[in-house]
């Protein structure tokens, strides 16, 4: 009888720990980068009211926008791509520096200065569609990481500030007009909105927060979820079409509880069919031209969710098995873990998981 009220009374305190949990969780969402985010965080032990966390989250939405969007045609990168002169933050020095590092990380396979080839394929912030051989040819020589300084110190070195004296003269061989100057033009899709759930999450711990998961079109986690268990994210199956995110699922991740940020590219979303061809939005920046190959999606996890967010578009750029593809770059790093869905010989869909991708079908 002792052991069996013992039990019982255990069983109690359980569930009333989880029922306390479940209480101490806040749910704050908004609209922001062209959709919603969501912010789900336990708040015990955290002195600031929700109202007053939500203001912040959007202020740091707002310096996102104000300062790396292509889209909001007054922001610093709008107006560094258009050649104006500009005063760099910290937020855009700090970009910046990043997108030079992951070039040189990945030879090019990354490459946040080839703007202009986005553009004429229509995935950028112009539009463009289907170009000539020509067109991808002479873009493809005033586009590139490798025409700008390694670091934004070296670039501010002798100004205070950045614009046109940084352009760099037209390098194409064959320039329509050989005194043309021609501004790089940035463009971060491939690792703002992951960038953006980091500096939330960073945000979030400032106060206390321990567990939390930010939702920001990429994701970022840490800790337990309302029912005192690891966050699970659902990966969605990549067929062309499915663009209702979490209606069809091919597994769901599971989190160690540990914080990491996992994102997930695929070629499923955007894209466009002309004359029976499907160009994707995934362009490799060191051909010019959008990549053809079976992987269809690639989900990662890292220890960040901006570096999620640039590998997961990284793998779609190198493809599945060829030399040095996806699967061989995951297995190479010890920080990251892949799960890649790709289409066999037969048009059947196929997966690969590293060994430490925790999912359940």
């Amino acid at each position: 009888m002792k052991t069996t009220a013992k039990l019982l009374l255990t069983i109690m305190a359980l569930l009333t720990l989880a029922a306390c949990n479940k209480d101490s969780y806040v749910q704050l969402t908004g609209y922001a980068q062209g959709g919603m985010w969501g912010v789900k965080y336990n708040s015990k032990g955290v002195s600031v009211r929700p109202a007053q966390v939500k203001s912040q989250i959007e202020a740091i939405l707002t310096n996102i926008d104000t300062t790396l969007s292509g889209y909001n045609k007054k922001s610093l990168l709008s107006r560094f791509n258009e050649g104006e002169t500009i005063i760099p933050n910290e937020l855009f020095i700090r970009m910046y520096d990043y997108a030079y590092q992951l070039w040189v990380e990945t030879e090019g396979g990354l490459d946040c200065a080839a703007g202009p080839l986005f553009d004429i394929w229509g995935f950028g912030f112009n539009e463009g569609s289907t170009p000539t051989d020509e067109e991808v040819k002479s873009t493809l020589y005033f586009s590139g990481m490798d025409r700008l300084k390694p670091t934004m110190e070296e670039a501010m070195k002798d100004e205070h500030l950045w614009g046109p004296w940084l352009a760099l003269e037209d390098k194409r061989e064959e320039a329509v007009n050989t005194e043309s100057l021609v501004y790089p033009q940035l463009n971060y899709n491939a690792v703002a909105q992951g960038a953006t759930c980091d500096m939330v999450a960073d945000y979030l711990y400032s106060i206390g927060v321990k567990d939390m998961l930010v939702d920001i079109g990429e994701i970022f986690c840490d800790g337990v979820n309302p029912h005192g268990e690891p966050w699970t994210i659902g990966v969605d199956r990549p067929f062309d079409g499915n663009n209702n995110p979490g209606a069809d699922l091919d597994g769901i991740w599971l989190s160690s509880g540990g914080p990491c940020g996992i994102v997930t590219s695929g070629n499923y979303r955007k894209y466009y069919v002309v004359d029976g061809v499907k160009y994707s939005h995934t362009i490799d920046p060191r051909t010019g031209y959008p990549v053809k190959h079976n992987l269809l999606s690639a989900t990662i996890v890292a220890p960040t969710a901006a570096a999620a967010d640039a590998y997961a578009t990284y793998c779609m750029v190198l493809g599945l098995e060829q030399s040095h593809g996806a699967i061989d770059f995951i297995l190479s790093r010890d920080d990251i873990e892949g799960y890649l869905i790709y289409s066999t010989a037969d048009g059947q869909m196929n997966e690969w998981a590293s060994p430490g991708f925790k999912l359940k079908q």
